[in-house]
C-alpha cells in the first residue's frame, strides 16, 4: 500500500497480504485442483451473478489463484426463507465445485447494531446456529473443507488491532452522504432514520471484505453499494487488486409488486422450515398472472431455485395444451408461458411439488434431531424486528 496515512492506520504487511498474488498467471488451459480449466471455472462462478464487476478481473483472478476466497455473509434475523437457504446452497456449492474457498460471515455484531431480534445477542446467535443447521440439512457442501463459518463478534474481538484501524480509515476517507447511500444494505431506505452507531455499519461491512482477505464478494444485489465502496477504497489507498463483485439476483416476494421477500409478512415468502401445507397454501395464493413472465414470482422460483436444483421442471399440462412437458431451460418455459401454452394452473402445482421435495430433508432434520427441533421451537417464539 502506497498511501502514507493508510499505512499508519493499518500495518503495511496486513494490507499487503490482502492483495491478490502478482505471480505470473497460470496457462489458461491448465487445470486447477478442482480438475477444471480456468474457462470452465469462470463459467460456473459467473453463472451465479446477475452482475459481475468486473468480468475481466474475475477471469484474471482465476488465472492467478487456484483457490480464490469468496466472502458471503448474513445477519441472523429470524426464520430463513428459500433465497437465504436454497439459493445460498446452490451458489456456495457452485463456488466450491470451481475450486473456491467460501467464508460465510455470521454477522451477529451487525445484527445487534441493526437492532435485529431487539438487539438481543443471545437470540441473534441462536438464529445464527439455526441458519447453519438448515444449510447443512439442505446439502451445503460443508464436508469439502472449503466452507468456513465465522462469527463476527468473535473474529473482530480476537483481531481488533487489525479491524478497527481499517474501519476508521474507511470512515475517514468517505463523506457522510456517501456512507448514507449505503443504508440499503441494512434493509433501511431512509438515511434520516439511522442512529450514530448504524452509520458505522457501512464502514464495517466494507472493512470485512479486506479483513477476510476476500477476492470475490458474493452477495445479493441489495449489497452492491457497499461492495462498490470497497472498490473505491482501493482507489483511495492505491491498491491495485480490487475485490470482484458478484451480485446475485434478489428473489421477489409472492405478493404482487413485492421486489423482495419480507420476513415481517409471512405469506410473502417460502421459509425453509415451512410445512407441506404451508407451501401448498402460499403458492396457491401467490401472484402468477397469465402470459406475464416479468416480475412473476412463481416463475422466478422456477428460474432461480427449481431449475438450478433439478436441472429440469416438469408440468402436467392438459392434453389439449400438449400434455405433460419437461423444461430444461427457463427460456423455453418463458416462451410457452407468454404464448399461453403454459398456464398458472400448470405452473403452481408443479412448483409446489418441487419445493416440497427440496425442503423435505430440512423438515426431516428438524423433526428427527432433538437439538435441532428445540432450536427451531425457540426461533419461532422470537419476535422478528426490522
Amino acid at each position: 500500500m502506497e498511501d502514507d496515512e493508510a499505512k499508519k492506520q493499518c500495518p503495511a504487511e496486513d494490507i499487503q497480504s490482502l492483495s491478490i498474488s502478482d505471480a505470473a498467471p497460470e496457462s489458461s488451459s491448465s487445470l486447477s485442483s478442482s480438475g477444471m480449466s480456468v474457462e470452465e471455472r469462470y463459467e460456473i462462478i459467473r453463472s451465479i451473478g446477475e452482475e459481475c464487476i468486473q468480468e475481466s478481473e474475475l477471469l484474471q483472478l482465476l488465472k492467478n489463484k487456484a483457490e480464490p476466497i469468496c466472502y458471503d455473509g448474513f445477519e441472523p434475523s429470524g426464520r430463513m426463507h428459500v433465497a437465504q437457504g436454497i439459493m445460498k446452497v446452490i451458489n456456495v456449492n457452485k463456488l466450491v465445485s470451481a475450486g473456491c474457498r467460501v467464508k460465510i460471515w455470521i454477522a451477529d455484531l451487525f445484527a445487534k447494531l441493526n437492532k435485529k431480534m431487539g438487539g438481543d445477542m443471545k437470540k441473534i446467535q441462536e438464529v445464527g446456529k439455526y441458519f447453519i443447521e438448515i444449510w447443512k440439512a439442505a446439502g451445503m457442501d460443508i464436508d469439502s473443507g472449503r466452507v468456513e463459518f465465522l462469527w463476527t463478534e468473535k473474529e473482530i474481538n480476537e483481531r481488533a488491532h487489525e479491524y478497527w484501524p481499517l474501519v476508521l480509515d474507511i470512515a475517514s476517507k468517505n463523506k457522510l452522504p456517501r456512507l448514507q447511500r449505503c443504508c440499503q444494505i441494512m434493509g433501511r431506505e431512509d438515511p434520516d432514520d439511522l442512529d450514530g452507531a448504524q452509520i458505522f455499519y457501512a464502514c464495517m461491512q466494507c472493512a470485512d471484505i479486506f479483513f477476510l482477505k476476500a477476492d470475490i464478494c458474493q452477495l445479493g444485489m441489495d449489497q452492491r453499494k457497499v461492495n462498490v465502496l470497497a472498490r473505491e477504497y482501493c482507489d483511495d489507498i492505491k491498491r491495485k487488486h480490487k475485490p470482484v463483485i458478484l451480485s446475485h439476483h434478489m428473489l421477489s416476494g409472492l405478493k404482487e409488486g413485492q421486489e423482495k421477500m419480507s420476513k415481517s409478512i409471512e405469506s410473502s415468502a417460502i421459509y425453509m422450515d415451512d410445512t407441506e401445507a404451508d407451501i401448498n397454501a402460499k403458492i396457491k395464493k401467490a401472484y402468477c398472472p397469465p402470459k406475464i413472465v416479468d416480475k412473476n414470482p412463481c416463475l422466478e422460483y422456477v428460474k432461480y431455485i427449481v431449475l438450478p436444483w433439478f436441472k429440469e421442471f416438469t408440468v402436467e399440462r392438459k392434453i389439449e395444451y400438449g400434455g405433460p412437458k419437461t423444461y430444461k431451460t427457463f427460456e423455453e418455459l418463458a416462451a410457452d408461458y407468454e404464448a399461453e401454452a403454459l398456464h398458472p394452473g400448470d405452473v403452481k402445482p408443479a412448483l409446489t411439488m418441487a419445493l416440497n421435495k427440496i425442503l423435505q430433508p430440512v423438515r426431516d432434520h428438524f423433526t428427527n434431531d432433538a437439538n435441532a427441533k428445540m432450536l427451531l421451537k425457540r426461533i419461532k417464539s422470537y419476535k422478528v424486528t426490522r
